[in-house]
């Protein structure tokens, strides 16, 4: 049976459940400092283990950044090492709680939704919010490449950035949406209450049972200890 199988990608609303719980139990075990930290330290490494170590160490220096700048804040304004901590703590909790989802394909998470039968419109403005970062990345990389090409400059430069990057990144967007109405029209996505199948269902497997099990294991740790 397909349950007993371990696949290193998670069942998406596993993902999703997994990451809202990390969150908030970050932000509740914040204050209590070492305990917390370690707990985000195994939930890092737990990650790893089920498919989601690139995603993790890509967030890892962003948090970095942003974590180590309200410590720095939070310690100027209290004076105490311990409030900065803190709020370290409740920033890793949040870069965490985002890996798993971010780790999910749009199309499965889209397949899984429609498999418990959520509201289309919600259905596709999931679809739409998870493609959209990685869209807007390539189309950024694209017009600086294309700068590049005319030799226009740094954009740096502020008539540079309104002319010969934002100009054509909004042009591009603004195509890129009229393409995508076209296309959900095209392949019948409706969003009133008609019949569709799912050509490929997604189902549970032991490892997300593994996965999930771990994490809760690992927080009624950190409270008994």
């Amino acid at each position: 049976m397909s349950f007993f199988r371990y696949k290193s990608k998670l069942f998406p609303l596993v993902a999703i459940v997994a990451g809202l719980f990390v969150v908030i139990f970050g932000l509740v075990t914040a204050d209590s400092l070492l305990a917390c930290s370690i707990y985000l330290a195994g939930v890092f490494m737990w990650l790893s283990l089920f498919g989601c170590g690139r995603a993790c160490l890509r967030t890892l220096p962003a948090f970095i950044v942003v974590g180590g700048i309200f410590f720095a804040v939070f310690y100027a304004a209290t004076g105490t090492f311990d409030a900065g901590w803190a709020m370290a703590n409740r920033f890793g909790a949040v870069f965490l709680g985002v890996v798993p989802g971010v780790c999910c394909e749009p199309v499965r998470m889209t397949r899984s939704l429609s498999q418990v039968h959520t509201p289309r419109a919600v259905t596709l403005g999931m679809l739409i919010a998870m493609s959209f970062v990685p869209m807007l990345r390539g189309e950024i990389r694209r017009v600086r490449e294309a700068m590049k090409t005319r030799g226009a400059g740094s954009i740096l430069n502020p008539r540079m950035l309104y002319r010969a990057f934002l100009v054509p990144l909004v042009m591009r967007l603004v195509n890129i949406s009229d393409t995508l109405a076209l296309s959900v029209e095209t392949r019948g996505f409706a969003l009133g209450k008609v019949p569709y199948t799912i050509y490929k269902k997604e189902s549970f497997a032991l490892s997300d049972v593994l996965f999930a099990a771990g994490l809760v294991a690992g927080a009624v740790l950190t409270v008994i200890l």
